[in-house]
């Protein structure tokens, strides 16, 4: 099996956790595996030579002095894995079998990239290359960065182009947690996550695996998290399940939006747990819920409209911050999902602008971190697809 293993910054943060990534990788080396390895500043090296800048240094300058982080943990790790017996070699940018390239515009080069990354698994069998995470070389030979979580694109990213059979995320966490262990009692480990659930929780603060990474994985390849102090690369912690889609895709059936205004539901604990309640006692589902200050919104199969609005009007007429009930009905919802949606500049009013050229009425938007929601009316609807999927081929 061909592994690819990062370790994070904590995880080599001392000797002796360096001692325990060198075991780590010797044991499955010795077990018949082909190991490559993405490195981390140690500790927070990264951070302290970010706060020694007090001066102005342009961009290659600061970027040359943040790699000895990465420079460091690289040569720690080959030191100690010679140590125990494996031919071990680090590589960084300036390297002339260096394999993460830039463009002029500080994009991965994919087609180079690919190339040196399939060149250096050429050469694994034996030999185990202990690679900068973070860091790139552009065409000139300027070290350029990755961005945050850069490390965890490096990983996902070479696990991807040398076709390694996992790949193995090694942080100080026991994996992906049902919740902040430092927050809420009686946290545990998920053995299983998919791509999109992940890739929306990272997004919104999860620091688990770096969103910018997951876009490389594909179906075939594993992808799990594990803590450092389990000692053993082969097993454990969480396992990353799927591939994340471009998609650009029309709901089937008319949607009915069943919208309740009362007087600062916002500020009002528990309303939108009751009126969300109401309609799952009856088990109306819901497809997607928007709120503002004075009001919510419910979008809810056609042919449960009525339904819902008599439940909801129960709830207004016992609750006194409740005002009205109303329907609006013939409703289709378009929904974009893929990349880093909607952190990808400008991309909302990509989606917009000709919808309102076209003379279509968005009733509303709704984002999350990996999708955009547009609801048009139902005799719209195919006039929408069109002009969204015009805009993504563009």
């Amino acid at each position: 099996m061909r592994v690819v293993a990062k370790f994070g910054g904590t995880s080599l943060g001392n000797g002796d956790r360096v001692n325990r990534a060198a075991d780590s990788i010797a044991a499955a080396v010795q077990a018949g595996h082909e190991v490559a390895v993405v490195a981390s500043a140690m500790g927070s090296t990264t951070d302290f030579l970010l706060d020694a800048i007090t001066f102005e240094a342009d961009d290659s300058d600061e970027a040359e002095i943040v790699s000895m982080g990465e420079r460091t943990s690289v040569r720690m790790l080959k030191a100690a894995l010679g140590a125990r017996g494996v031919d071990a070699e680090f590589l960084e940018p300036g390297h002339e079998d260096w394999p993460v390239i830039t463009d002029s515009h500080g994009e991965v080069d994919v087609g180079e990239t690919r190339r040196r990354a399939k060149k250096l698994a050429d050469r694994m069998d034996g030999v185990v290359p202990v690679i900068t995470g973070f860091l790139a070389q552009d065409h000139d030979g300027n070290v350029t960065t990755l961005g945050r979580g850069g490390s965890d694109t490096t990983a996902v990213m070479m696990g991807n182009y040398m076709t390694a059979d996992e790949v193995v995320i090694v942080t100080d966490v026991e994996g992906v947690m049902t919740g902040d262990p430092r927050v809420v009692e009686g946290a545990r480990n998920v053995g299983k996550i998919s791509v999109d659930e992940l890739r929306n929780l990272s997004f919104r603060g999860a620091e688990v695996v770096a969103p910018s990474a997951l876009s490389y994985k594909d179906v075939e390849m594993d992808v799990r998290v594990v803590h450092y102090q389990h000692g053993d690369l082969l097993t454990g912690g969480t396992s990353i399940e799927g591939q994340f889609q471009n998609l650009i895709d029309l709901r089937e059936g008319r949607l009915s939006c069943v919208t309740v205004a009362g007087r600062a539901i916002r500020n009002s604990p528990g309303v939108l747990a009751e009126l969300a309640g109401a309609l799952g006692d009856a088990d109306i589902n819901i497809d997607c819920v928007a709120s503002g200050m004075d009001s919510v919104t419910f979008y809810v199969d056609d042919e449960m409209a009525e339904r819902a609005e008599t439940l909801l009007h129960d709830a207004v007429v016992e609750d006194d911050v409740l005002s009205s009930v109303t329907v609006d009905d013939d409703i289709a919802v378009v929904r974009v999902t893929g990349g880093e949606l909607p952190a990808e500049s400008g991309i909302l009013r990509d989606i917009v602008e000709p919808l309102e050229e076209a003379h279509l009425t968005v009733h509303d938007l709704v984002t999350s971190a990996t999708s955009v929601a547009v609801f048009v009316d139902w005799a719209d609807r195919e006039t929408a697809l069109e002009i969204i999927q015009s805009r993504f081929r563009s």
